[in-house]
């Protein structure tokens, strides 16, 4: 897929961030508000994940993977008032495999392959369409969508975000220790920030927001005061 022609002048809102920051939430709500597009890179990754382990691949076989990601099928069904919706990943409804610590594990170990990226690039560029677009993701607005006229990074210490994931984990029932957590985002958090391919970090001309003892509401006003002042 490739982005329809004459795009520059489509509107993007890039929100990146590590996970736990609160950007899938707030993304979510702002392009609701804003009534833009919404693009959640991190559940192409976590799709392409999901669906190399549905085919049985090795996820270190980046060529393997690749080829998988390019084949795949993925079609987001939005939810209400900005609310999560459903993630089809290749005609099958993904949605809770994509949202556990497994996917999310999966999904950060393919993103630090260059093939598997390349592979996803043009899907992702297909979604800036009219009359704007909120793309969320870790690399947004440093490596996808450089040109976008409005950038925002979110941040939280690791231990508020392991407390946030914890509270939605056991809400599901799933066992799981906060310790635990926090030391897996702690891992995650390295290898994003020191893979040599689209590390983690804040576009040069980003707002960063440190989301850390703020709710939602708060930081969605911020960033729409950035877009419509």
């Amino acid at each position: 897929m490739n982005p329809a022609p004459n795009v520059s002048d489509i509107p993007v809102l890039t929100i990146d961030g590590p996970s736990g920051s609160g950007k899938g939430t707030v993304s979510a709500r702002v392009a609701a508000a804003l009534d833009w597009h919404l693009l959640d890179s991190g559940a192409l990754y976590r799709a392409a994940g999901y669906a190399a382990g549905v085919a049985g691949l090795d996820l270190s076989d980046a060529e393997a993977v690749a080829r998988c990601a390019r084949a795949m099928r993925v079609r987001f069904r939005a939810g209400s008032d900005g609310a999560a919706g459903r993630v089809m990943v290749n005609g099958h409804d993904a949605t809770d495999a994509l949202r556990t610590e497994t996917a999310a594990g999966a999904a950060s170990a393919i993103a630090a392959l260059p093939e598997v990226r390349a592979a996803l690039v043009d899907l992702q560029l297909a979604f800036r369409r009219r009359p704007g677009l909120v793309a969320d993701g870790r690399d947004m607005g440093t490596v996808i969508f450089p040109d976008a006229a409005f950038k925002v990074f979110l941040t939280a210490s690791a231990a508020e975000r392991a407390k946030r994931r914890y509270k939605q984990l056991k809400a599901k029932g799933l066992g799981i220790t906060l310790a635990g957590l926090q030391r897996e985002i702690e891992v995650r958090d390295r290898r994003d920030a020191t893979r040599a391919v689209a590390p983690l970090k804040p576009a040069d001309d980003a707002l960063v927001l440190d989301t850390t003892g703020i709710g939602v509401e708060e930081v969605v006003a911020k960033i729409l005061a950035v877009v419509r002042p």
